[in-house]
């Protein structure tokens, strides 16, 4: 599936169809201009529209990215969750939510860079809560390695700094990945997941991604 197929593909439970349109557009423009260089014409010409139909379904432009970047946060929270939440060693478990959440941020890094890179353009109230979506995810990230601790699986001196890293390290992936390098989305979720249990001090790095593709 192309890259703009997958984005298309991505919004598919917003609707009618004209705001799903300009939703799709509004990812492309953000994350080609940036949101404070984009205007509502530009995102409306993308979408096929007049300015004016914009407004019939989000008021402002800031509603838009709210729009964009709530979903997004939401559906790499969920990601994390159900990494966080199935069976499996501590390894295993947090292979599971680093593979599945690289490969997230890169088979949708258009949206992803908007999602994790537009964040201070949201108004306050959209800000908060946004932020505390983010803190959830660090928190679900940060009770599997402290899982790992616990066990003795990980040795992990500063679980709150090695979760930001681990978190920062993927979301990355967003800003470089390019759909006609030569990795795949998979691929550079096995790398980073093995990368990030040498990175806890597991014994078991590389052994957890050889299981899980059994």
């Amino acid at each position: 599936m192309g890259a703009e197929a997958k984005q298309t593909e991505e919004w598919a439970d917003v609707t009618p169809d004209a705001a799903r349109r300009l939703v799709t557009a509004a990812v492309a423009a953000f994350a080609e201009r940036g949101y404070h260089a984009t205007t509502t014409r530009d995102i409306a010409g993308r979408a096929g529209m007049s300015p004016a139909a914009l407004y019939i379904h989000y008021r402002t432009k800031e509603e838009l990215l709210y729009r964009i970047s709530s979903v997004g946060h939401r559906l790499a929270l969920d990601i994390l969750r159900r990494a966080r939440d199935s069976e499996g060693t501590p390894a295993e478990r947090l292979a599971r939510a680093v593979r599945a959440f690289v490969r997230w941020h890169a088979e949708h890094h258009t949206t992803a860079r908007v999602v994790q890179y537009e964040l201070g353009a949201l108004g306050e109230e959209h800000y908060a809560e946004v932020v505390g979506l983010r803190r959830e995810t660090d928190d679900t990230v940060r009770s599997v390695i402290e899982d790992g601790v616990a066990s003795g699986d990980f040795d992990v001196p500063d679980v709150r700094g090695t979760a930001l890293a681990v978190l920062s390290l993927c979301i990355d992936v967003a800003r470089w990945f390019n759909s006609e390098g030569k990795r795949t989305p998979d691929e550079v979720g096995e790398l980073y997941a093995d990368l990030v249990l040498r990175m806890v001090g597991s014994a078991g790095a590389g052994e957890a991604g050889a299981r899980e593709r059994r």
